[in-house]
């Protein structure tokens, strides 16, 4: 496995994710701070006895407002039912697992994906283990997928072995793609992953481009 998918460096404080709702960022639409929406005030008409100037008509599109785009963005969204999920192999360094997940557009047309999965450990019933993984800060980007292209997401925990966590050996990993409900599964052949206790905390990144994007 090359380094294309070793996740960035870990860092604390981020938000815990939901287990079936993944939202594209944490809170909204865009991890960014809000923008503010371009002025459409008119402009002033004078003192009141001489008429303002007429302004010629602008033949210019307008530049689209952060409304417009998030719109746009969720209609061409990728649908769970568009995507399948795959996992790479271990990148592991530094006392750390690291495991790519790739999420690959399978329909025939393009569409989009932006922000975080969400993702969570299940057991043979589906009963979830251990607590949702926390993302690692990153500034999302809408990435446009072609049929048959590609993104990923890390997840990355430190090595039980090292960190004396408790652990579970799942039996799939549930993964929802940005702004959709339903999960898909991709069944877990690593081992067993820390569930609780000391540097048990999984982390996920932010989806980038993938080698086939």
């Amino acid at each position: 496995m090359v380094n294309t998918y070793r996740p960035a460096l870990l860092v604390s404080g981020v938000a815990l994710l939901g287990l079936l709702t993944a939202c594209g960022d944490g809170g909204g639409d865009t991890a960014a701070a809000p923008s503010t929406l371009p002025g459409t005030a008119a402009p002033a008409t004078g003192d009141g006895t001489t008429a303002a100037p007429s302004v010629a008509p602008t033949t210019t599109a307008p530049t689209p407002s952060p409304a417009t785009s998030t719109t746009a963005r969720r209609s061409d969204r990728c649908h769970t039912s568009e995507l399948e999920a795959t996992l790479g192999r271990n990148d592991p360094g530094a006392g750390q697992e690291n495991f790519p997940v790739i999420l690959t557009n399978t329909s025939s047309r393009t569409c989009t994906v932006h922000g975080y999965p969400g993702a969570a450990f299940v057991d043979a019933s589906g009963r979830q283990l251990g607590p949702d993984p926390e993302r690692t800060p990153a500034t999302a980007t809408t990435l446009k997928l072609a049929p048959g292209q590609n993104a990923w997401s890390g997840i990355t925990f430190a090595n039980p072995e090292i960190s004396g966590a408790r652990t579970a050996n799942p039996d799939a990993l549930l993964v929802t793609p940005p702004d959709e409900r339903d999960p898909l599964k991709v069944y877990w052949s690593a081992g067993e992953v820390p569930v609780s206790g000391n540097e048990s905390t999984v982390f996920i990144t932010v989806l980038g481009e993938g080698p086939g994007a």
